[in-house]
């Protein structure tokens, strides 16, 4: 047989292999196990001997092969003397070697079934090599064995015990010598019940995972996923309790380059996050059934659970009878009733099943907890990163209570990636970070307990904030206990009292797993960061400049937010502190005129949308009256004035305006904006108009006559037109067909028609006008009786001094002239001259005349003068004789003006021309 073994031929071979099976077969039946040894021992040095020819080591190969067919399950105590040297084939450099040898190793597993699991960390470690293999029909056989493997481990890894004790030894005497990190609850549990240990360990398996998780071939890969598949598909295993010592390594394959090894890890990454669920649930219920027993339940809940301390569930009995010896049977069978009638007496207090899935495991969720941060924080792939959050976020769902002390250590670990410029990473951080948001405020306020003083010293605490920031939540909670390692509220009365109080609130048994200080600590330093969308969520209580200066961010969102901050500060503060607010803003958009023009509108917006929108433009409005930069003051109520026409959010406080017959708070909001957007004349003729204040605005009309028409008044009439013509005046526009009602709207919009040069907008204006003129409404009766409107009207138009604001108003205006002269330097009069030659133009009663109706041909009003106008002549005097009036509506300024001479003709058109072009 030996000769024939041997043979460069491969079909003696195969049928020397026969031979010897058949010899070995009637040894074994005679109980000549020292010939079968020898035989053992000359096939291993036939094949194991590098330096045999390549027919000869073939031929010990499938001479084992036989051996162990003709053995069967017995070639167990045999495999001491031939595994070590058949896997050192699976390395050989002769690809038929490894051919062979993974063969041979087949023929043995498949007759030795769960025998093969005492050898399995080395045949998984040898066969792992395989898959990577470079020769195509090598990698077949590997792949054959393999899935023979999985099978045995499927169908007998979690109840299999050695039919011969001795082997167990030889698992042991493997054990790394530097030690086994992890723990054996299955092993010594199983020498205690079942009299051995089983044949597969997985606690003697894990190290070896650990270490091998780290290899970047995919081939090898996509072999460890396989495997953790198969080991996580045997629930009696529980591989999910070693998920921490093999976690980081697989999320690496997430970044593996190799799409089948990706989506495979994805999935087994899946199904672990199911079952810590499933496991977290039924926890959860368990614990919750607990706290409603009786003392004397809840202990025989404990016996009970002392029974069932097996930590591996086995099949039942028909099921074990293949693999375990009828002595050990009966001895089982004993102890699995006593374990049923305990069970079934347990059954009604627990009131479930005898086996829920995830019943009795245990799942480190903090070190799985820590591994994902480091996924966060370090340098990862963006898919590792991804999960990495996904999983936080359902552990927040599930199992909040685990996650609560990390939360400092999730802060700068998610934070910045909502700034990621990933948009599946961003929108896992915000996930993650909303859902720790809520778990941390559904925290409930420690109970207070009254502990005996004792000398230690108290812990320290936060410094007290600058800011009322917390002043609205200290109300809220004002009759709570105070969380230890929280701040005091600014606005407390009693800090020493809350402070002594904090430092004894939780018991020893209930510390509170929240860290505020070191939470707050890291938020602090989020707060420095430059993605906009970490300042966003990162705001801790940092003083009020530094709230102020966040409003020149670039980003809209992180105005808006901070806005909202501040605009709950405001809400719950005094008085003053708004005003204080107020005010610094207003000085934020002085110092920063780009922020103003970029920005100011959002802002102030904003601020409407969280504070009272009156309270917010009352304030303004007298901050702004004493102004002493009237330029800004000017280009301040500008865009208030805008703000206040056009935005949805202060639609209801234009309607407030509009009733100041009816609302005595609507006259004095009125007079209060009034005396305040004198600083910009279309912007106080706009807020007329918006009140329905029409005979004061055509009166203000007489008064820009004598104004200097510049450039960026034209600008303002031109826009102040096409809101005109916009949704928000829709109602001007139909009370034009009411001449009778609203004689003084006409004087209105034709001295604006004649205020603009012939643009856009003056055709838009006239096109309006003669619509209406058109349709034959003015030629109506002028003088109806007075209805009850215009009588409430009048009433209500008493309360306002009119008179008094036309006087503001001038003097407003006059004092803006002369400051635009001095910046110009050509002021050659003070403002009192200024004031007096307002007088010699008509004093007294007369003044008051000129205001109330058109001026007459005669008066000689100051010269009305584009700025950048180039003058005809500088020694040329101002033309007497122009008339003031611009309404259309005054038949003598129309003949006034065909009384000027050609001189004067022929200046005015030079200076409309001039006027046009720019």
């Amino acid at each position: 047989i030996a000769k024939q073994l041997i043979d460069k031929i491969y079909e003696k071979r195969k049928a020397a292999a026969l031979d010897l099976e058949k010899q070995i077969r009637d040894c074994h039946q005679a109980g000549d196990q020292r010939r079968i040894s020898q035989i053992i021992d000359q096939l291993v040095e036939m094949f194991s001997n590098n330096v045999n020819p390549l027919h000869i080591r073939n031929g010990g190969l499938i001479g084992l092969a036989g051996t162990a067919i003709a053995l069967g399950v017995d070639i167990a105590p045999y495999m001491e003397k031939f595994i070590d040297p058949l896997l050192d084939c699976f390395v050989d450099p002769e690809n038929r070697i490894r051919y062979f040898s993974a063969e041979c190793l087949y023929n043995i597993a498949k007759v030795s079934k769960g025998e093969v699991l005492v050898y399995f960390n080395q045949i998984f470690d040898a066969l792992s090599k395989l898959a990577a293999d470079s020769e195509l029909s090598v990698k077949n056989g590997a792949e054959l064995l393999d899935r023979l493997l999985k099978d045995i481990v499927a169908e007998s890894a979690s109840v299999y015990i050695p039919l011969y004790p001795e082997t167990e030894k030889v698992r042991d005497e493997r054990k790394d010598p530097r030690g086994v990190l992890v723990s054996y609850p299955d092993g010594i549990v199983d020498q205690d019940h079942l009299g051995g240990k089983k044949a597969f360990s997985l606690a003697h398996f894990i190290p070896l995972l650990r270490e091998r998780i780290y290899v970047v071939s995919p081939f090898t890969r996509s072999y460890l996923v396989s495997w953790i598949n198969v080991l996580d598909s045997v629930p009696e295993l529980e591989l999910i309790s070693y998920l921490p010592e093999f976690f980081d390594g697989l999320l690496k394959y997430l970044s593996d380059p190799t799409e089948d090894v990706r989506v495979a890890t994805e999935t087994i990454l899946a199904d672990f996050l199911r079952e810590i669920r499933d496991v977290s649930i039924v926890r959860r219920q368990l614990d919750e059934q607990a706290k409603g027993q009786t003392p004397a339940e809840s202990l025989r809940h404990i016996d009970v659970g002392e029974k069932e301390k097996l930590p591996e569930l086995t099949l039942e009995t028909s099921e074990k009878v293949a693999f375990i010896n009828d002595n050990e049977q009966a001895s089982f069978d004993g102890e699995s009733l006593s374990k049923d009638d305990n069970a079934s007496a347990a059954t009604d207090d627990r009131n479930i099943g005898a086996w829920i899935p995830g019943q009795g495991v245990k799942v480190d969720y903090a070190a799985i907890v820590e591994i994902l941060i480091q996924q966060l924080i370090g340098e990862h792939d963006e898919i590792q990163q991804s999960t990495a959050l996904k999983w936080l976020a359902e552990f927040l769902i599930f199992t909040p209570d685990v996650m609560v002390p990390f939360t400092p250590r999730f802060v700068p670990a998610i934070l910045p990636n909502l700034a990621h410029h990933v948009t599946m990473i961003q929108h896992a951080a915000i996930r993650t970070n909303k859902l720790l948001y809520g778990v941390i405020q559904n925290l409930p306020s420690p109970i207070e307990v009254s502990r005996p003083p004792t000398t230690e010293k108290p812990i320290p605490r936060m410094m007290r904030s600058p800011t009322p920031s917390a002043a609205k939540q200290s109300t809220v909670s004002s009759q709570e206990a105070v969380r230890p390692h929280s701040p005091v509220s600014f606005t407390s009365q009693n800090a020493s009292n809350n402070m002594a109080a904090s430092n004894t609130l939780s018991s020893p048994e209930e510390a509170d797993l929240f860290d505020y200080q070191a939470t707050v600590n890291e938020l602090t330093i989020q707060f420095l960061s430059e993605f906009e969308e970490t300042r966003i969520l990162a705001m801790d209580d940092g003083t009020f400049p530094a709230l102020l200066k966040t409003l020149s961010d670039s980003s809209e969102e992180v105005i808006k937010h901070d806005l909202q901050l501040l605009a709950q500060i405001s809400s719950s503060s005094e008085e003053n502190y708004f005003k204080a607010f107020m005010m610094n803003l207003l000085e934020l958009f002085s110092t920063d005129r780009r922020l103003l023009e970029t920005r100011g509108s959002l802002i102030i917006r904003q601020l409407c949308l969280n504070l009272n929108t009156e309270k917010i433009y009352r304030t303004f409005a007298e901050i702004l009256e004493k102004e002493d930069d009237l330029e800004f003051a000017s280009v301040m109520v500008q865009k208030l004035n805008i703000i206040l026409i056009t935005s949805p959010e202060l639609a209801d406080f234009r309607k407030r305006l509009k009733s100041l017959e009816t609302r005595q708070d609507g006259q004095a909001l009125f007079t209060t904006l009034y005396r305040s957007w004198c600083h910009n004349a279309v912007a106080v003729f706009s807020l007329c108009l918006l009140a329905q204040a029409y005979e004061h605005a055509s009166n203000l009309l007489y008064i820009f006559a004598d104004l200097e028409i510049t450039v960026q008044m034209l600008v303002q009439v031109d826009k102040l037109v096409q809101l005109i013509e916009s949704p928000v005046f829709t109602y001007i526009r139909l009370q034009l067909l009411e001449p009778e009602r609203y004689p003084h709207l006409f004087k209105c919009l034709y001295g604006l028609l004649m205020l603009l040069p012939q643009s856009s907008a003056f055709i838009s204006l006239r096109n309006r006008l003669n619509a209406v003129n058109s349709a034959g409404f003015l030629h109506i009766a002028p003088k109806p009786a007075p209805g009850p409107l215009s009588t409430r009207s009048k009433l209500a138009r008493e309360e306002i001094k009119w008179q008094d604001l036309l006087l503001h108003f001038r003097t407003v205006q006059a004092k803006h002239e002369k400051a635009r002269r001095q910046a110009m330097g050509t002021d050659t009069t003070s403002y009192s001259d200024f004031l007096d030659h307002e007088k010699q133009e008509g004093s007294g009663s007369q003044a008051v005349e000129r205001v109330d109706r058109p001026p007459t041909v005669g008066r000689a009003p100051l010269r009305r003068r584009v700025t950048g106008e180039t003058p005809l002549n500088p020694n040329m005097t101002p033309i007497a004789g122009r008339g003031g009036a611009l309404s259309p509506l005054n038949p003598r300024a129309r003949v006034g003006a065909l009384l000027m001479n050609g001189t004067a003709t022929v200046q005015k058109q030079r200076r409309t021309t001039s006027s046009s072009r720019q």
